[in-house]
């Protein structure tokens, strides 16, 4: 079997070349980063999980129409996906003040925003990432006008429809981060959805207790972090409900059956 080609590697995936032109192979690592990378760990089996729940919120997505770069999934830790130009910015949805939203603007963590905000962020790990307005954006030319209003009416198509989905099973959507993609035809471009949705960059809250069920847990040293995305995965219907399987155990028997 032939040795695949690397394209690309992140903090949390690789993307390996595709088996047809137009599409790549991205594979979900344990690694754990926060804070730009400055902290480093590993969740095991986050990897196997954030597969799972991503590829069911984005197959979700593309049943009510929104174009994402998912294709299939391919096995317990890797997608098919379509290959896209990323736009370098991070689209952060904000439903409840939390983290850096909190900090900045001495707002308590856990506060109903009065409206859902969306914050654009440059992607630069050197830079850290900084936040910018739709001047800078435009400025810069990272996208124009019109591709800044797809992001905008989609981010808010899946905020609405994610909120939904989380509130049914008894989980707040606090807050989340995407990233888009163009797919180019000739010389004519479209965005949609890439990159992945999963526990990494969501904050999702016990809608009884604020129980935090997502990477905060990481962030925060408060432990327990395969618990909290395992029970995400069970609420949404993806792990048996109660089960104690470890996810790794699960994925070495699929390995075993060839699956």
């Amino acid at each position: 079997m032939s040795r695949r080609r690397q394209i690309y590697e992140g903090k949390a995936k690789i993307l390996y070349e595709g088996p047809e032109p137009g599409t790549l192979i991205q594979y979900f690592k344990d690694d754990a980063t926060a804070f730009n990378a400055q902290k480093k760990g590993t969740i095991s089996g986050k990897g196997v999980l954030n597969n799972r729940i991503s590829e069911h919120i984005f197959t979700l997505l593309g049943n009510i129409g929104v174009p994402t770069h998912f294709i299939k999934r391919l096995n317990m830790r890797e997608q098919l996906i379509r290959q896209v130009e990323i736009v370098p910015l991070e689209v952060i949805v904000r439903n409840v003040a939390a983290g850096g939203l909190s900090k900045r603007m001495g707002i308590e963590e856990g506060t109903q925003l009065p409206r859902t905000l969306i914050e654009y962020t440059y992607k630069d790990d050197a830079l850290g990432d900084p936040m910018v307005s739709e001047e800078h954006i435009a400025c810069f030319g990272w996208a124009n006008q019109e591709e800044m209003h797809d992001i905008a009416d989609m981010a808010i198509r899946v905020n609405d429809f994610m909120s939904g989905l989380f509130a049914a099973i008894g989980i707040r959507l606090v807050d989340f981060k995407l990233e888009f993609g163009r797919i180019w035809d000739g010389d004519f471009a479209r965005i949609i959805l890439a990159d992945e949705i999963s526990p990494d960059n969501c904050r999702l809250w016990d809608m009884a207790t604020n129980e935090k069920l997502d990477k905060d847990r990481f962030r925060r040293d408060l432990g327990g972090e395969v618990e909290a995305y395992q029970e995400v995965a069970r609420r949404l219907g993806l792990l048996p409900e109660g089960s104690e399987t470890d996810v790794l155990d699960l994925e070495s028997h699929r390995k075993k059956r060839g699956k």
